[in-house]
This record gives structure tokens, sequence and C-alpha cells, in this order.
């Protein structure tokens, strides 16, 4: 059976699933614990076959009972997220600590964030650091990726940005997405390495082009602005829109912003308020504070004072400087219009 769970883990890794899984279903009947994991991992994401989390949750669950490391960590997962178990942060916790404790650089890591969080543990940035530096020592990307964070934040610990720095860049080396996205932001703003915005615009597109929506912004921002790359308001717009469809909220901000202005397309106000429309029913503040601007000036609505109000307090009461300095001026337009109204009736 042990050899079983390997040759359908060879074909598993092959992309020929079809010839896997029932050589994983026989190991999985005689209680092998890599197929057990491997198995339950496919049936949790649906990869390869089609997606049953609770019975994928069954087998991690026996896996992870039977004492295998990666079964932990993916039954961690599973509590964490309520895939195919209801949510449980305290059995996430229980769960990455058991792989973590075994030497998985993956559970030292899901536990360090456990811990960097405060969840299903007490935060406690020290705990947190202690097991990245665990995951770290594996030469594990995540790990660099999050001690990199809390090093470069000062969470726990003093800020060492030039750590920070050397963390996210082995990240990047080993393809980590936002290893290249944090290294990309390192250098774009001069962050313990010399600024160098044109690299950080390579980094950006190469975690993009993977997909992470937060790079496709960043990127978005330096081919709004002309920063590293020669400025295009259309791939701007581009990038910004694929962002933002992927749940990006700062992408919707600038995208509906791009709308509003007529940049890299023509004025459309419709749509301009419909992305930033997202991004304020999502409390991001600069997209109250923009709805505000919306209604206070009649783009494409009628213009409504009330309304203009409502988001500016809205964003204001969020810490938005723009909107607070917004809201007191409108307010005090009103105070005023109403002085000179009542001096009128006399």
């Amino acid at each position: 059976m042990q050899l079983k769970a390997w040759l359908a883990r060879a074909y598993f890794a092959a992309g020929e699933t079809s010839k896997a899984v029932p050589l994983f279903e026989e190991a999985v009947a005689a209680g092998n614990v890599v197929a057990l994991s491997i198995l339950g991992d496919m049936l949790t994401t649906g990869d390869g076959i089609e997606a049953d989390m609770v019975r994928g949750a069954q087998l991690l669950t026996r896996g992870a009972e039977a004492g295998f490391a990666p079964a932990q960590n993916s039954l961690g997962l599973s509590y964490d997220f309520g895939e195919g178990v209801a949510q449980d942060y305290g059995e996430a916790a229980r769960w990455y600590r058991a792989a973590a404790e075994q030497g998985l650089a993956k559970g030292q890591s899901n536990l360090g964030l456990m811990y960097q969080e405060g969840l299903g543990v007490p935060r406690d940035y020290v705990a947190a650091a202690a097991w990245f530096e665990r995951a770290v020592a594996q030469g594990d990307a995540i790990g660099q990726v999050n001690l990199g964070k809390l090093l470069q934040d000062g969470l726990g610990q003093a800020v060492d940005q030039e750590r920070a720095v050397a963390l996210y860049r082995a990240a990047a080396e080993q393809g980590d997405v936002h290893g290249q996205n944090n290294l990309g932001y390192m250098l774009e703003n001069g962050l313990g390495v010399p600024e160098d915005v044109a690299a950080a615009a390579a980094l950006y597109r190469q975690a993009a082009d993977q997909g992470l929506a937060l790079a496709k912004h960043n990127l978005g921002l330096l081919y709004e602005d002309g920063r590293g790359v020669p400025q295009d308001y259309k791939r701007a717009l581009t990038l910004y829109t694929e962002a933002a469809e992927d749940g990006e909220m700062r992408a919707a901000v600038n995208l509906g912003l791009l709308y509003l202005d007529g940049l890299g397309t023509n004025i459309d106000y419709a749509e301009g308020r419909r992305w930033t429309e997202i991004a304020a029913e999502a409390g991001q503040p600069v997209a109250l504070n923009n709805m505000g601007h919306i209604y206070e000036n009649g783009l494409g609505v009628t213009a409504d004072h009330a309304r203009a109000l409502d988001y500016y307090q809205r964003a204001a009461d969020a810490g938005y400087q723009l909107a607070v300095d917004n809201l007191v001026r409108l307010e005090d337009a009103a105070a005023q219009a109403d002085v000179t109204g009542k001096t009128k009736q006399k």
C-alpha cells in the first residue's frame, strides 16, 4: 500500500489524476497516511477531482490523528477556513502546532500567523517571530515573507528593514508572489535598500503575472504615475480592473478615479461611481470620501449634500483626513447658507 500511495503521488504530480485516484483510494482504505493526506487535500481543493470538503476533512482527520504532519497542517487549514468542518481557530492552532512541533515548515509558518493575528491563541508577536524563524531556518518562503513583514513593521522586535529586504529577496528568488511584491515595495520606496523603481516594477510584474491582485494594483500605480515605467493610463486601467475584479479594493478606488477623470478611457461617471461604490461598501475610507465628492458635485447623479455629508462622515470616522477636511468645509458652507437664508427672511 505504501508503494501504491507513492505511485499515486507520482501520477498526481504528472497530472495523470485518473491513474492516481484509484491507487489513492486503495491506499486510503488501508489507512496509508500519505494517501489520506494527499487525497484529503485533493478533495478539499477540487484539485483534479470533484471537490468534497467534508470527505476531505474526514480523510485529513484520520491522517492527522495518525500523527502525519502534512495531514495535521492541512487539517489546521480546514478548521482555519471552515472547509468541510465548522470554522474553529482553536482547533486550527492545535493542529498547526502538532505539525510545527514535528518540524513541518508550513505548520510553523501557519502557527506563527495565528499568533500574529491572535486567532485561536493570544496575540503574541514574539511567539509569531519565533515560529517564523524556525520556518526560515528551513528556507520556507512563507516564513521568510511573514518574518520580513514583522521586521518591516517593528512588531515584537525592533524595525530591521535591511533584514526584511533580505528575507523578501530570498522568498522572491523562490518564486513566491508575496516575496516579489514586498521586495518591490521596499525597492520602490527605498526602504532598507537603495530606491530602484524600475526594479520594483519588474518584481510587481512577476507577481502580477502569477495573479497577485495587490501586485497588479501596485504596478498599475506605477503606470498611472509614470514611475519606473512609461506613463500609460490604459495599462493602469487594465491592471486596476483585473485587481479590482479579484477583490483588491484599493485598485477599485483608483479604477473609479480613472473613469471619473477620463484617464485611459472616456469619462464614464456611471462606471466610476460603480467601482467607487463597491470599494465604499467594503469600508474603504478613500472610496467613502470619493463617494461624498461624487454626490457633492453631482457627477452622474443628482447633487445630494445630505448623502455627501454622510459619506464624508463615514470616511472621517475611519480616520481619513481629507474626508475630515471635506466634512468641515461642507458643514461650514451649509451653516453659512442657513445664516444667509435667515437674513433674507428678515
